[in-house]
């Protein structure tokens, strides 16, 4: 079973998190996003004041490389509308790492679709929903869903999905999708795409919006469907366990974010300021950060349920949710179905 953003074995993960090294970045060029999503960790419309600048951006990436990191993952904001996203991924690619792009496809022209597949830039693709109604108000946008079956088809167009052009559909379990997503599965696995499906980090929007809300016991029941569907239909074997569908998130042994503005967090769920590039290098906050240091010894600073789960020793729960919800970074996890109260 692969962990936390799909392509890292649980050997490497180990390994890195041994030595103090990264495998992987989370960035935002800019928090500017031309959607509203109603479940986005962002809490406001994002503007480029204060943002990093082209030159602090390269060195930031650059020390990631020094730290080990093989790939850059770029979130938002959306960047498919960043002015010098083109130039940012060349200068990525020139480092020598891979490129994966979380993108609500709005910008993905053909033209920008034919560079990504160019730089064998992994690109994951958001889409809640095939019902156009029901994609256009979760993204806050009339029109999300057109616009996103047009990144779709300009992707396909330029050669994705294949094995060197990976392609993801990055998918949020909520109340308005979840009797569809068992068919949204098995229709991306036809289609050679991966499911990116998740649990829903009750922060930001996401806490205004509680109609979105799907409770642990009916978590328990899709994750296991899926698992069910995976094995019979695909012949793929994994243990139900969230935030990920398929998947373990372990990301804080091995990985952070870096917002637009150079704010060091464990994750976008975690968000806990460890420091700011703009002040001190990258490595050195990360080293010196006792979040970091707890989040890396998990077994023995872990909390309640996830501390004795019988998971425990490849899993504690999701982070941002525990943050969120309790203000503990390393209580139990209020949104698994194995804690005492999600049964």
């Amino acid at each position: 079973m692969q962990i936390y953003n799909l392509e890292f074995s649980e050997a490497e993960v180990r390994q890195a998190a041994a030595e103090n090294r990264l495998l992987s970045m989370e960035i935002e060029f800019s928090r500017v996003c031309n959607f509203r999503c109603s479940y986005c960790y962002v809490e406001e419309e994002g503007t480029r004041a204060g943002e990093l600048s082209r030159r602090e951006l390269r060195e930031l990436i650059r020390q990631a490389r020094e730290l080990g990191a093989r790939k850059i993952i770029v979130l938002g904001g959306e960047p498919s509308i960043y002015p010098h996203l083109r130039e940012m991924l060349s200068f990525i690619d020139a480092q020598g790492m891979a490129i994966e792009l979380f993108t609500n496809g709005s910008g993905i022209t053909p033209e920008l679709a034919s560079f990504l597949a160019e730089k064998q830039a992994r690109v994951a693709l958001k889409l809640n929903s095939r019902d156009p109604e029901i994609q256009d108000r979760l993204a806050g946008r009339l029109g999300a869903s057109a616009l996103i079956q047009q990144a779709l088809a300009a992707l396909r167009g330029a050669g994705y999905p294949s094995r060197e052009r990976f392609l993801a559909i990055s998918t949020v379990i909520c109340r308005q999708n979840i009797a569809e997503l068992p068919a949204l599965w098995q229709w991306l696995r036809r289609e050679g795409i991966e499911p990116f499906f998740e649990v829903i980090t009750p922060q930001a929007n996401a806490l205004d919006n509680d109609w979105l809300g799907v409770t642990p016991a009916e978590l328990k029941t899709l994750f296991t469907a899926l698992a069910e569907l995976d094995q019979s239909q695909f012949g793929r074997s994994w243990t139900p366990q969230p935030p990920l569908v398929g998947n373990r998130c372990m990301r804080h042994q091995v990985s952070c974010v870096v917002t637009a503005s150079g704010e060091v967090m464990p994750c976008v769920g975690v968000t806990i300021p460890l420091g700011n590039i703009r002040q001190t290098p990258l490595g050195e906050i990360l080293a010196t950060s006792q979040v970091i240091a707890d989040l890396k010894n998990y077994r023995q600073t872990i909390k309640g349920e996830c501390r004795d789960c019988e998971q425990a020793a490849e899993c504690y729960g999701c982070r941002g949710a525990a943050y969120q919800l309790t203000g503990d970074y390393l209580a139990s996890d209020p949104t698994c179905w194995r804690n005492a109260g999600g049964s």
